[in-house]
């Protein structure tokens, strides 16, 4: 069966959004296309499968198909094609998933890339549909991720990367679909700026913990009941759960028996408490930084 979806993307695709690309396949998105194309081709003569995606790409954007003289041609013909055809991102999309499914069909123990494959490229890539069940849909708007305060200069200017390091990788990891491994990412750097606060003076006396949970009992002795004790309540009962194997398991990982692992949209949650947590984290410190 043929892709489907709303006839109108085939004149005119969705607009361009600030969280996706919708109009056409980004280059780097042909590239990696081309090359699952290429490794098709490893399971059957190779000319002709690149003749056979490339007849569904011409077919996407209008054009006659000619078989090149060679597979060297081939090759850059096929690039040629794919390229037209991404001028419209779901006819591309169609042409290449197309593509896929009749090669599968047309012997035994052939593999192409199936819809999680495709999905997982157009995650990647930012571009803005996925395909389910053999329809393609528009990827939900996904809302920014709760911004996170500017490191202070209290902070040495590798401690700044460090941090704004982990929140591109945890944010690229959401993207991707890849809840989990954002999540350990969020954790990872709560407990990292956390460590921040090492050697800060307090009314308490000055921190000298070197983990998470001794640091945060440190601090919260410096302010019972005020905002810094309950921020760091919530901060460790996040902590605890995601670290709990009963829990989110993604620290030591997940109880088979009685764990309940993380989808995406509790993904997206955690990673937001936790920005919100390291952005109120990161101002304390500056205060505390700044006490005479």
């Amino acid at each position: 069966m043929p892709l489907k979806f709303n006839g109108r993307w085939r004149f005119e695709p969705p607009a361009n959004t600030e969280y996706f690309a919708h109009t056409e396949i980004p280059d780097d998105a042909i590239s990696e296309f081309i090359d699952m194309i290429n490794k098709v081709a490893t399971q059957a003569d190779r000319w002709e499968v690149l003749e056979h995606f490339k007849r569904h790409f011409c077919r996407a954007s209008g054009t006659t198909h000619m078989r090149s003289s060679n597979v060297g041609w081939a090759e850059t013909d096929l690039w040629r094609d794919a390229e037209a055809a991404a001028k419209n991102a779901p006819m591309f999309i169609e042409a290449f998933f197309d593509a896929c499914r009749s090669f599968t069909a047309s012997g035994d123990d052939r593999y192409a890339p199936d819809e999680a494959r495709i999905n997982d490229v157009l995650a990647r890539h930012r571009i803005g549909y996925e395909i389910r069940d053999g329809r393609l849909l528009l990827r939900g708007e996904e809302p920014p991720l709760v911004p996170v305060a500017t490191p202070p200069p209290t902070l040495a200017e590798q401690s700044v990367e460090v941090i704004q390091t982990s929140l591109r990788r945890a944010e690229e990891l959401l993207q991707e679909g890849k809840g989990r491994e954002a999540v350990q990412e969020s954790l990872w750097l709560l407990e990292t700026v956390s460590t921040a606060f090492r050697g800060i003076d307090t009314e308490s006396g000055t921190v000298g913990g070197k983990y998470f949970n001794r640091i945060v009992k440190e601090l919260r002795a410096v302010g019972k009941g005020g905002t810094l004790d309950r921020v760091l309540e919530w901060a460790s009962a996040v902590h605890g759960y995601l670290s709990s194997p009963t829990g989110g398991g993604v620290r030591h990982g997940l109880d088979l028996h009685e764990g309940v692992p993380i989808d995406i949209n509790a993904a997206r949650l955690f990673c937001n408490l936790i920005r919100s947590y390291v952005s109120y984290l990161l101002l304390e410190h500056e205060r505390m930084s700044k006490k005479p």
